[in-house]
């Protein structure tokens, strides 16, 4: 069977709308895909604002954002189609929406981007919503991408994602998977190049010259996050809440702050993989932007070396749009009627298919 559609996903870092065109074949269980078009719309500013600031708003403000969102997305796919040709080509429009709400222990996550709104503007059959039903399970309802990663990207043992949180995948013995978010990353990396009038730290370069702080390093590790069990996951107001009072407290340069939270990263991405290997020869695929930081990466190699584990960097199509690769694929199964989350990676008490269905087309 062949099944074409458009994955799309929002991350914590704000970054913008990753939008991909796939093609996926499956055959006696086995998957393959293509990624035919893929981009990033960039948020402006006014989207960036209104989505940081959306877990302040009043109840109809949020109803009405979460609309917005939707039909910012639609129009969005409208002229991602338009650009690349693909008129009557998309089966399916899978969106990830925006994290605004994560507390499982609560059974509470929430993903804007109104799925019927999107519908409507396409015309398009859409699926989202991809996390309610795993948290509802009693799951963390993240990481998700694992059975993507486990059916797609069958020949590697970890996998990591750095994007404005670091989340991991290990796979076990018995190809069952360990999922957890590890840290997070880009939000903080960002938010003080920002300060630097920069939009991100490019290769790493202001961290490259900065110097770490053990005091600092030694506080951030210290976090009760990293004493809990996995599987865990953590929510975009993390950072505020826990993280930048830790850094504001001590007085440092801009440099000084990358290059010490860099080495943080890099350590917790480190204790988080190196009791899984058993001294065995590894590799670890890395994508997310935080893939792009050379001097990130460069540390990370020099860490994980020493436990026989290779940092792999695939071809940029895949570090830039894998996340919204897997979307599309976890709507395929939503519309096979196939699970869409492995229980094992969550925690939830079940395997579930996970996914709210918007009929765009007419029958």
């Amino acid at each position: 069977m062949i099944y074409r559609a458009i994955g799309l996903m929002s991350g914590s870092s704000l970054d913008g709308l990753d939008i991909a065109f796939v093609e996926f074949e499956e055959s006696r269980g086995q998957w393959l895909f293509t990624i035919y078009n893929a981009e990033t719309i960039d948020f402006t500013d006014v989207w960036k604002q209104r989505l940081s600031t959306a877990a302040q708003l009043s109840a109809f403000d949020f109803v009405q954002l979460d609309n917005d969102f939707g039909r910012f997305i639609g129009e969005a796919v409208n002229n991602f189609i338009e650009r690349n040709n693909l008129e009557h080509r998309v089966q399916l429009i899978v969106s990830h929406g925006h994290t605004i709400f994560h507390s499982p222990e609560k059974y509470i996550t929430t993903q804007i981007g109104n799925g019927a709104q999107i519908a409507a503007l396409t015309g398009i059959n859409v699926i989202s919503d991809l996390r309610s039903l795993d948290v509802a399970l009693g799951g963390q309802g993240a990481p998700i991408v694992p059975i993507g990663e486990k059916y797609l990207f069958k020949d590697y043992s970890y996998f990591l994602n750095i994007g404005g949180i670091a989340n991991i995948s290990l796979k076990n013995e018995n190809d069952s998977f360990s999922t957890f978010d590890v840290c997070v990353a880009n939000q903080v990396l960002n938010y003080f190049a920002q300060q630097k009038g920069l939009a991100f730290d490019k290769d790493g370069e202001l961290a490259s010259k900065g110097n770490v702080n053990t005091a600092l390093l030694t506080r951030l590790n210290a976090l009760d996050y990293y004493h809990q069990t996995a599987p865990k996951s953590l929510s975009n107001q993390y950072f505020r809440e826990n993280i930048l009072p830790l850094i504001e407290n001590i007085e440092l340069s801009i440099e000084d702050i990358l290059r010490t939270y860099a080495e943080h990263i890099v350590m917790q991405i480190t204790y988080a993989i190196i009791h899984k290997t058993q001294g065995e020869a590894k590799q670890l695929l890395v994508t997310g932007g935080g893939a792009l930081n050379s001097f990130l990466i460069d540390r990370l190699r020099n860490s994980l070396s020493v436990y026989n584990i290779e940092v792999i960097i695939p071809e940029r199509e895949i570090v830039e749009f894998k996340e919204a690769l897997i979307m599309a694929f976890l709507g395929v199964l939503r519309w096979r009627e196939e699970n869409t989350v492995l229980p094992g990676a969550t925690g939830a008490s079940r395997a579930s298919i996970g996914g709210a269905v918007w009929m765009g087309q007419e029958y």
